[in-house]
């Protein structure tokens, strides 16, 4: 079988991905009252402390993790569909990731800055941006074979950890380079997600929700990356195609 993960595309499209969900988390942190778009789990804590704490709980910190939910359903659902017609679920997983974040973007940029979190409409916007990183999370599960997450950083922390440890005092030689393998995999989505923040922070500081058209614009660079090399999505779509025949 060919390993998609190890392709040239896909450690570039890691990369890619990793920096869109840094960048976005630290933006609906910093402008979004502390709202993890990436880091959904986050939320629970927020909202936990803020009603130990006798503060406001918000709307938005608690609506998230159900629509994230209910976002990777419908992902996998299109995904299957897809799959059922015999269409490559990569592209349109990724443009549809790109209309959620140009969706988040637009309707930012409309409500004004500085943004009001508690806002219906800040609400709706932050939501699509919650389903954009379900659906990137979704396609990195589906669509692209032996890459590592690009929005859990504390999973990957510990993956590369461990295989840094096998390749420093691991006594097989195989297992020794399976494992440099995969840390160099991890190391580009932790590499990704550490720029990603850093420039979303800074963006979020000098340009308030126009920050929002840095994720958004690496999306549309997602998606062309698989226009320029349909090798890749034609290597994806066979790492997929094998999975579900060993599944079955």
């Amino acid at each position: 079988m060919e390993l998609v993960g190890d392709r040239l595309g896909t450690k570039l499209l890691t990369f890619v991905l990793s920096l869109i969900a840094g960048s976005v988390d630290v933006i609906g942190f910093l402008g979004l009252g502390a709202l993890f778009i990436a880091h959904i789990t986050g939320n629970l804590v927020v909202f936990a402390a803020r009603i130990a704490a006798g503060e406001h709980a918000s709307t938005a910190h608690l609506l998230s993790v159900p629509v994230f939910i209910i976002a990777l359903s419908a992902a996998r659902l299109l995904a299957a569909t897809l799959d059922q017609f015999g269409i490559a679920t990569l592209r349109p997983l990724l443009l549809l990731q790109f209309l959620f974040l140009a969706g988040f973007l637009a309707i930012s940029i409309a409500g004004g800055s500085p943004a009001n979190p508690s806002a219906a409409v800040m609400i709706f916007a932050a939501m699509l941006g919650v389903s954009a990183m379900a659906v990137q999370n979704i396609l990195v599960q589906i669509s692209l074979m032996k890459a590592p997450s690009t929005a859990v950083m504390t999973t990957n922390l510990v993956r590369f950890v461990v295989d840094l440890g096998e390749v420093w005092f691991g006594g097989n030689a195989a297992g020794r380079a399976k494992a440099m393998a995969r840390a160099r995999r991890t190391a580009i989505a932790i590499a990704g997600f550490v720029v990603g923040a850093c420039l979303g922070a800074w963006c979020q500081a000098r340009l308030g929700p126009w920050s929002l058209a840095m994720p958004s614009g690496l999306a549309l660079a997602a998606l062309a990356i698989t226009y320029c090399s349909g090798a890749f999505v034609q290597a994806a779509d066979r790492a997929q195609s094998s999975m579900r025949s060993e599944a079955v």
